[in-house]
């Protein structure tokens, strides 16, 4: 299948012929579909909390003891698909066309006045909106002609402008997020941020124009690490026929494998509680105190539902000990003396694995097959507990595109929490349509993550992707057609064998900026 050159070129890339291969066998097979029990809502699988347990779940937070945080900000990428509408409206205006009054690239000149990178220099003051100006507008936001938008990062773009004067792009309103809810006992914030290579510099002079400020006016002192989804994660195209894809210099073309390839870059973090937030959901300063009261909430969760399982292990951990003889600090009452077999039959272990059993049913959805071998049903709930912890935030169905939350059913018959893409979702099924179609929540991506385990040591997250949990998708190359892989998404299948918890957020918590015209939106204005 390859030659001597193809085999030069993917282990340049890091990766091995026999990881390739897999790549294209996978698009022969396909993903299997995820068989939905039933969306999570508030009624079973969605927590919707009482200004009570807001209250409670924050003062945990407050007071919980944690080894370390951490705010990981995915932001690779340029911001081209946020210009669509505007390059098809450049491209209409510069073959003479005239573009409709009510289309986006004609809404956002009439509105160019609104935008935090308007400036009178650049774009001059509107009197008369003709196709001339039409054009010299969109052509000084997208091309080096004036800004270069269409071809730089979310991150460096200017998103809000302040009545003071001060513009902040969607990186420095994640500086001022993440001193707010996510120091160190020492006063640091720590952020990681996933970038491009070729744009390290822009996000590096992003930084140095406000950094010393911030953490003047702040009180603060950030620790930032820019970090690059790895070469090695990129998955090889395929054409139609599922060979491999090659260029007009026959060389194979590789592309990056989505999201899911940063569980990489997440797996490097030391710090045990991170948060997690794409890079343009950002909002102006006015609403922070909302962002910061729920993160605190996910956080409190996060960190509730750590202790709870922690005990559970530590209380599993204790009857193991007495089993095999080794000294332990707390023995479980009339266990001491007991055999192998008997102790794993006693009332004290099935009673509490009946506990645990409960706690995952109610709490996280989570149901195990039966089995009448004792000591089978202690190893299978301390491997259900004994995983990488994931609280997710998730916001009322108003019609975003993205992904949900679902209960599905794995391949050992047991349960679990998932967040599904709609490509995960098998649409020729009757019950997988009908679940889709109850859905009442959303995914925004505002994630926290426990990723110490009870003993203290850092999880290998990569021990816990769920490898069927991919996607095919349809691209192409120079007008040629092709397929991609996707990896298992960074909250899809990348997450899939986590303990998962989603807890209901306001809407005001979610103001993602997916094209340019989001930024008129109340969030991003004054």
């Amino acid at each position: 299948m390859f030659t001597k050159e193809d085999i030069a070129q993917i282990e340049q890339r890091g990766s091995n012929v026999c990881t390739v291969e897999e790549q294209v066998e996978r698009f022969k097979k396909g993903f299997p579909w995820l068989k939905i029990v039933a969306p999570a809502t508030p009624a079973k699988g969605v927590e919707v909390l009482d200004e009570q347990a807001v209250e409670t779940a924050v003062k945990y937070y407050e007071s919980a003891q944690i080894h370390g945080k951490c705010k990981f900000v995915p932001a690779s990428g340029a911001a081209s698909r946020m210009f669509k509408d505007l390059f098809s409206g450049l491209d209409a205006l510069k073959v003479g066309k005239i573009i409709a009054d009510d289309s986006p690239a004609a809404r956002f000149v009439s509105k160019i006045c609104s935008f935090a990178f308007y400036t009178p220099e650049l774009f001059g003051t509107p009197s008369e909106i003709t196709p001339s100006y039409q054009l010299s507008v969109l052509s000084k936001t997208l091309t080096d002609e004036g800004l270069g938008y269409g071809a730089k990062p979310k991150g460096v773009l200017k998103f809000h402008k302040y009545p003071d004067g001060e513009i902040r792009t969607a990186f420095a309103e994640h500086l001022v997020e993440a001193q707010k809810y996510m120091r160190n006992e020492d006063g640091s914030a720590n952020l990681v941020v996933t970038i491009s290579p070729e744009h390290r510099h822009l996000f590096e002079e992003a930084l140095e124009q406000v950094k010393a400020e911030y953490e003047a006016k702040y009180g603060v002192k950030y620790n930032i690490t820019f970090t690059y989804q790895n070469k090695s994660t990129d998955t090889v195209a395929v054409d139609v026929e599922n060979r491999p894809f090659r260029t007009e210099t026959d060389s194979l073309l590789f592309r990056p494998a989505g999201h899911g390839a940063l569980i990489y870059n997440l797996n490097e973090i030391e710090e045990e509680l991170v948060s997690i937030k794409n890079i343009d959901n950002v909002a102006n300063e006015r609403l922070l105190p909302d962002t910061e009261k729920w993160k605190k909430v996910l956080m409190g969760r996060a960190l509730e539902l750590r202790d709870k399982i922690f005990g559970y292990l530590r209380e599993l951990d204790i009857a193991t000990n007495v089993t095999v003889g080794k000294t332990v600090d707390v023995e479980l009452p009339g266990l001491v003396g007991l055999g192998d077999d008997d102790i794993y039959q006693s009332d004290q272990v099935r009673s509490l694995c009946d506990d645990i059993e409960a706690f995952l049913r109610d709490e996280l959805c989570v149901s195990i097959p039966v089995t009448g071998d004792c000591k089978a049903r202690v190893e299978a709930l301390r491997a259900k507990l004994n995983r990488p912890i994931r609280v997710c935030g998730m916001v009322k169905n108003q019609g975003e595109p993205g992904g949900g939350p679902f209960i599905i059913e794995e391949k050992d018959g047991s349960t679990s929490l998932q967040v599904l893409e709609s490509v995960q979702i098998n649409m020729s099924d009757e019950h997988s349509r009908e679940a889709l179609s109850k859905a009442t929540h959303f995914n925004p991506v505002d994630i926290v993550c426990c990723l110490h385990d009870y003993k203290g040591n850092s999880f290998n997250l990569l021990d816990y992707v769920d490898e069927n949990a991919g996607f095919i998708s349809s691209k192409s190359y120079q007008g040629r057609e092709l397929k991609a892989l996707e990896l298992p998404g960074l909250w899809n299948g990348a997450m899939s064998n986590w303990n998962t918890l989603f807890v209901e957020v306001p809407l005001s918590t979610f103001n993602p900026v997916k094209v340019v015209l989001d930024l008129l939106r109340p969030a991003h204005q004054n």
